[in-house]
This record gives structure tokens, sequence and C-alpha cells, in this order.
């Protein structure tokens, strides 16, 4: 369990970073803020996971994490043109990076004791919180609240992995599974504009 946990965030951290570095660079952000950006999108929400259960943020207890950061911005600089020129290439890493880490913040919830419903939010909050940060850095509404479907896909992943645990399958298939759930829900909510009704008032 220990090594899937660190695969699985450890791919996370990639993918999120690439994604809040390719927005930073689209913004004409300098190469420092770009870093920030893209460890802020990629150690935010296991970092307030972390803290509401009490444990030490994983980032600060291996510094493996701000490497692969900072290895996501040299892969930005020298595939800018590709990375920035295309909004699919930014859309194909945050939903690797929010599916990843979905299951990352459920695994390491239900670790620790907590109940399923409980492994459910902290997965929505693992996977979503840092996508929040990374908006609000660059100066846009935050991505969870407009109309794209994004922490409901959490929640499916992790109804997902629930299910599979429940129907006693193995980590690597219910890890797959949850995985390929919240994919398939981002692809086909964005694919087919599907939203959910936006908030009026009547005049």
């Amino acid at each position: 369990m220990d090594t899937i946990q660190f695969i699985i965030e450890f791919l996370g951290t990639f993918a999120f970073a690439i994604s809040g570095t390719r927005l930073a660079a689209s913004k004409q952000f300098d190469w420092f803020g770009g870093y920030v950006v893209g460890l802020a999108t990629a150690i935010g929400g296991g970092t307030l996971r972390d803290v509401m259960l009490g444990l030490t943020p994983f980032w600060m207890t291996d510094s493996i994490y701000l490497i692969c950061t900072a290895f996501a911005l040299i892969v930005t600089i020298i595939f800018r043109k590709r990375l920035v020129g295309f909004n699919h290439t930014w859309f194909i890493f945050d939903t690797f990076g929010l599916a990843l880490f979905t299951i990352a913040g459920i695994q390491k919830s239900l670790f620790v004791g907590q109940p399923f419903w409980v492994a459910i939010v902290m997965g929505c909050i693992t996977g979503a919180a840092g996508g929040v940060m990374r908006d609000v850095l660059i100066n846009e509404v935050p991505l969870i609240f407009r109309k794209e479907i994004y922490a409901i896909a959490c929640i499916i992943g992790g109804l997902v992995y629930q299910f599979c645990m429940w129907c006693g399958l193995g980590i690597e298939i219910t890890v797959i599974a949850s995985f390929i759930s919240v994919v398939v829900v981002r692809v086909l909510a964005v694919k087919y504009h599907i939203s959910l009704p936006h908030l009026k008032v009547e005049e």
C-alpha cells in the first residue's frame, strides 16, 4: 500500500505541476512564478488533506515532490510551445492529476482509519483544492466553481473505489477502476458540455 500510495502521489504531483506551470506560462509568469503556481497546484490539495487528518503534509517528509515540480517546470520550459499552444494538453494533465490525487486522498484517509464517507470527501479535497489555489494565483475563477464537472468527478471516483472495495476486488483493480471513472466523467462532461445548473437570481 505504501508503494502504491507513493507512486500515485508522485504521478499526481507531476501531472498537476505540469497543468499549473502550463497555465502560468500562458499568463507569461517568470520561471519562479511558474514554479510557485505548479507547486501550489501539486501539493495544495494533499497539504489541506493531511492537515485535516492531523498528519504531517506529505511533501514535508520527502523532498522528491519539490524536485518533481521542478522537473515539471523544466519540461514546460522545453516544450512550452507545444504545452501552451494547445488547450487539450492542459486538460489531459489536469484530468490525470485530478484522478490520481482523488485516489491518493481516499487511500490515505482509509489507511488512518477514517470512514468511507470521510475518505471520499478527503479524496475530493485532495483532487480539487490544488486546482483552486492554482486558479486563484493566476487570477481566474476556480474551475471547481464554474460550469465544468470537476469535484463531482472526484465524488464518482470515490464511490467507484468504495464499491470495488466492498466487492472484495484487489487494490490494483480498485485503483484502475477509480482512475478510469474520474477520467471518463471529466472527458464526457467536457465533450458533451454536461454541467450542473447555474445559480440564478430572478429579476
